[in-house]
């Protein structure tokens, strides 16, 4: 008995091992590239231009604004949850608190339950995030191993063309803001295809940028026209930023970034943040998707019930076929950036949470390491990733820290109130 036991044994073992070496064998080799810009992330600080989770809770049909019931710590239906985020190596989010910008408003409401919905989350996982008002906070946070989290406004409609407004959104933590969505503000063009209003900014809008600077609030160029862009280029004393934009040069649509103003950037200082959005990388995307979007529209309008056309929509988006988008299109956009405005003037905004359609592989935050991990088999140094994982953006920041620090001790915050269209 004890022999055979000893027999079954040994070959109990050895077929174990077989099979062991075999799955060894089918097993796929470690990417070096993938676990070095892993390690990368962890050592560095990968900071997010924007991320539209706020917004996705906000219009969430199971249960709108209801923060709780939107259970980051779980598997969510969006892009965005705590593990996903923790597997992406992401160390700082700004979040949007968009709000549409059409129509004639009030949009001060909406713009403060944004903020609302934004620091509920903020505050619901401490373990997790932390409010970031600083680049001192950020860098603490990452040293904590918390999740800094800033607040971004898209677009300056909340203002309602208030300069007292736009310090009690700083009061809240708004660390920046777009000047315009994809409708122009009174006082700044936006560069969605419209017919221009202000050629830029109005002398309002200039005394916004002036009043950013002395904030210290990031000034977001994102959805700006270029005319908006060069002219807040000629007076803001204080680095700009693309909260999440790319260049228009290998995608022109309206909103990416052209070359004059990428050759602009060094001398100011700012950094382009580039999206992932598959119809700003992919040309061809736009192509197909900007029809089928409104043959969609069209028959949601007609539907007999806000139902029925939400089940059309749903169906209809998820029917259309489109070009296929890569990562390594994406690594293009950031590589063109860095050939026309330099390495130390470009970063990350993907845009999560705010639109349905990505790259293959670049879907959801989980996923910033195969980004990086491109870029690495490109011949990207550790150094010069760092730089596009956070360094430029935290420079950019600390720079008009400064400038906002000799602002104040230089003048008063700004009276100027809004007279019209001409200023």
């Amino acid at each position: 008995m004890f022999i055979s036991r000893l027999i079954v044994s040994t070959l109990v073992v050895a077929v174990t091992t077989f099979s062991l070496s075999g799955l060894a064998a089918d097993a796929p080799a470690a990417d070096p590239a993938l676990e070095r810009a892993k390690r990368v992330l962890r050592s560095g600080i990968l900071i997010d231009g924007h991320n539209d989770l706020p917004y996705a809770i906000r219009e969430w049909r199971d249960a709108p604004r209801d923060v709780e019931a939107y259970d980051l710590r779980k598997p969510t239906q969006g892009d965005t949850d705590i593990a996903r985020l923790r597997a992406g190596g992401l160390s700082a989010q700004f979040w949007s608190v968009y709000i549409p910008g059409e129509g004639s408003g009030p949009y001060a409401g909406q713009q403060l339950e944004q903020i609302d919905i934004a620091r509920r989350i903020i505050a619901l996982y401490p373990d997790t995030f932390t409010l970031a008002l600083s680049v001192a906070d950020v860098r603490k946070a990452k040293r904590n191993g918390k999740i800094a989290s800033m607040l971004g406004m898209e677009g300056g409609y909340g203002l309602e063309n208030s300069i007292g407004a736009l310090r009690a959104y700083h009061d809240l933590g708004v660390r920046y803001m777009a000047l315009t969505h994809n409708t122009h503000t009174d006082w700044a063009d936006a560069a969605a295809p419209l017919q221009p209003r202000n050629n830029g900014l109005t002398p309002f809008g200039e005394e916004v940028v002036r009043e950013m600077n002395r904030l210290g609030m990031l000034i977001d160029l994102s959805h700006a026209a270029p005319s908006t862009m060069a002219h807040t280029l000629r007076i803001s004393e204080a680095p700009v930023i693309f909260s999440h934009s790319s260049a228009k040069a290998l995608c022109n649509v309206p909103r990416n970034v052209p070359d004059d103003i990428l050759r602009e950037l060094p001398r100011n200082g700012g950094v382009v943040m580039v999206t992932f959005v598959s119809s700003f990388i992919n040309c061809e995307v736009g192509k197909v998707l900007q029809p089928a979007m409104a043959e969609i529209g069209l028959r949601a309008r007609a539907a007999a019930t806000p139902e029925d056309a939400a089940k059309i929509r749903a169906e209809g988006y998820a029917a259309i076929k489109l070009p296929t988008t890569t990562i390594a299109m994406v690594a293009d956009h950031i590589e063109y950036i860095r050939n026309v405005a330099g390495v130390d003037h470009v970063g990350i905004g993907g845009d999560f949470d705010g639109n349905d359609w990505w790259p293959e592989g670049l879907d959801d935050v989980s996923t910033y390491p195969q980004l990086f991990a491109e870029l690495i088999r490109r011949g990207w140094s550790d150094q010069d990733l760092k730089k596009l994982a956070g360094e430029n953006v935290l420079r950019a920041w600390a720079k008009t820290e400064a400038v906002a620090a000799k602002l104040q001790r230089e003048r008063k915050p700004s009276t100027v109130i809004y007279t019209g269209p001409k200023g």
